[in-house]
């Protein structure tokens, strides 16, 4: 099997969970260090899927490796090769597929709640967890993607309206599944930085304390949505 490539924009936001799922099914992975100098691939062929991580940069920002990983997206796409987004990924395939990055009307920031849509396509993806009153992720963006044309809204809450969107075997997510208490505690370094400015914090955005206190009780119920989306990923990967 041909390896999933992995595409890493800053050492603090590695595959983490995702990693971790991949090796648990036995299944080839390459991570590509954007944050060191690698090389975008031309092509995706080489590759049984493509997964994109987070990163603090905006995909508007005027990078090279931006407008490379998007075409290697709408090549990915081309070919039936499965891609997956979180958060910033997210925002690379949608602008790749013709949607738009815009500045959220909130930042969010900590762990959250996030609707299963009623549609088919959130089913497909969500499997029985789309039963669920309310699913657990975890956020840290201040902005978010339009759902690109064709593709179907399957997640959703009240501080960002397009937390994921599903096309074909590619998934783009705003929030963050991946996550470990490791990366949780790393991130909380930058905190001070991404509330600069804010002067009463909305409920949209949790303390580093609050954080890190709720992450024992949440993060297990993460995983099960995390499952759910990358088991339903993982089976359209090319052979």
């Amino acid at each position: 099997m041909k390896p999933v490539a992995i595409f890493r924009h800053t050492a603090v936001e590695g595959a983490a969970y995702f990693a971790t799922f991949l090796e648990a099914q036995s299944i080839p992975f390459q991570l590509i260090a954007i944050d060191r100098g690698e090389a975008v691939p031309p092509r995706a062929d080489a590759f049984s899927g493509l997964c994109f991580m987070g990163g603090p940069m905006s995909v508007n920002d005027p990078l090279p490796w931006i407008t490379e990983e998007c075409a290697l997206i709408r090549d990915a796409a081309a070919q039936d090769i499965p891609v997956i987004g979180h958060c910033l990924g997210g925002q690379l395939i949608s602008k790749a597929l013709g949607g738009s990055i815009t500045r959220n009307p909130l930042k969010e920031i900590g762990w959250s709640g996030a609707r299963a849509e009623d549609n088919a396509v959130a089913r497909h993806w969500l499997g029985g967890e789309a039963e669920s009153d309310e699913l657990t992720v975890f956020q840290w963006h201040g902005e978010t993607f339009s759902i690109p044309p064709g593709a179907t809204r399957i997640l959703a809450n009240d501080y960002c309206a397009n937390q994921a969107f599903a096309l074909g075997p590619h998934l783009g997510m705003q929030c963050h599944v991946e996550m470990t208490p490791e990366m949780i505690g790393e991130w909380c370094a930058s905190w001070p930085e991404e509330v600069a400015g804010i002067d009463a914090l909305p409920p949209s955005i949790q303390t580093p304390a609050a954080m890190q206190a709720q992450t024992p009780a949440r993060l297990a119920a993460m995983r099960k949505l995390a499952d759910a989306l990358y088991a339903t990923w993982i089976a359209g990967l090319r052979h």
